[in-house]
């Protein structure tokens, strides 16, 4: 647990020295100011693990290495053990601003008033989930739901994931008559508590299930960078667009480092360079401002499935 008074340390005030001797020159004063100190406070850095924590605090120290020289603050990222820990985390105070999931934002946001969601990567408004098979399952890749996975096991991503649980429940009941999915499959689905959505590929490809849900940009990653996935599993079903990650920052962050603080992370944010370390620790292009309205379909999609109280 970080010290409680993390949002409590104000900017250092500036000194100066004290004119030497009896009438001494007054503007020899100001011009032994000392320069204003940075702020003292640390800012911290988490994310939701929608993959290896080992691979992606290595990802994370870029981003908060970035973070420290455009800000002048240093920066330092905080590993959450799963989805509902980034969003405790944040409800705490432990951490200023988080790579969240669509619902795990809009939980944040719901928990810490004032909370703003900053910024999100150029494909954010329009994510996609994707169904997958196991290719000895038998199911082809098509346009049209593919409803003959109702009689295969299936397992969702966390139970906290936009891309691995809340919207692919969304199109499955849209789908399938508005039946929820434990009450749908023949077999109830599972869940991967850890490991994110590489965990889904890995149990898919494995035969542990022969179907899951998963954010489409993990999967075509591995699809290039692991044979297993690759040559075990096949991509049946692309769900329509919806809204995904985001950056959701603390309110606190304007007592500890400044009143236009919020605006100069978004500016840093979005000023990430195409190419850079930082954009890879998020694996995305460019990243775009966002704001809270962005993510109301996600909130509205939560309550009217039961996932969160409006």
């Amino acid at each position: 647990m970080l010290k409680s008074n993390l949002f409590r340390v104000g900017l250092a005030a500036v000194t100066t020295l004290a004119l030497v001797g009896c009438g001494g020159d007054p503007s020899s004063a100001d011009n032994n100011k000392t320069p204003p100190e940075a702020p003292s406070a640390t800012f911290y850095l988490s994310a939701i693990p929608d993959e290896k924590i080992t691979d992606q605090k290595v990802k994370f120290d870029k981003l908060a290495d970035y973070l420290t020289a455009q800000l002048g603050v240093e920066t330092e990222f905080v590993f959450s053990k799963d989805y509902a820990d980034s969003v405790t985390k944040f409800k705490n105070g432990e951490v200023h601003l988080v790579w969240f999931g669509g619902l795990s934002g809009v939980q944040a946001r719901m928990a810490v008033p004032g909370s703003e969601a900053i910024a999100q990567g150029k494909a954010d408004p329009k994510y996609k989930s994707y169904i997958i098979a196991n290719k000895d399952a038998g199911l082809e890749p098509a346009e049209a739901f593919p409803a003959a996975i109702k009689d295969k096991t299936f397992t969702f991503g966390s139970p906290g994931s936009t891309s691995g649980r809340l919207m692919p429940t969304f199109f499955i009941m849209q789908n399938n008559g508005g039946v929820h999915p434990d009450e749908w499959f023949a077999t109830k689905p599972g869940f991967q508590m850890s490991g994110g959505h590489v965990a889904t590929a890995n149990a898919v490809a494995d035969g542990t299930y022969e179907t899951g849900a998963i954010n489409y940009k993990t999967y075509d990653s591995l699809v290039e960078s692991d044979p297993k996935i690759a040559d075990n599993t096949v991509k049946i079903w692309t769900t329509p667009f919806y809204a995904d990650y985001n950056f959701t920052i603390h309110p606190d962050v304007k007592k500890a480092f400044g009143d236009d603080f919020i605006t100069k992370v978004q500016a840093a944010l979005v000023a990430a360079p195409a190419g850079s370390e930082a954009l890879k620790a998020i694996n995305r292009e460019a990243i775009i401002p966002a704001k809270n309205e962005d993510f109301d379909g996600i909130k509205d999609t939560a309550i009217q499935m039961g996932l969160i109280e409006g």
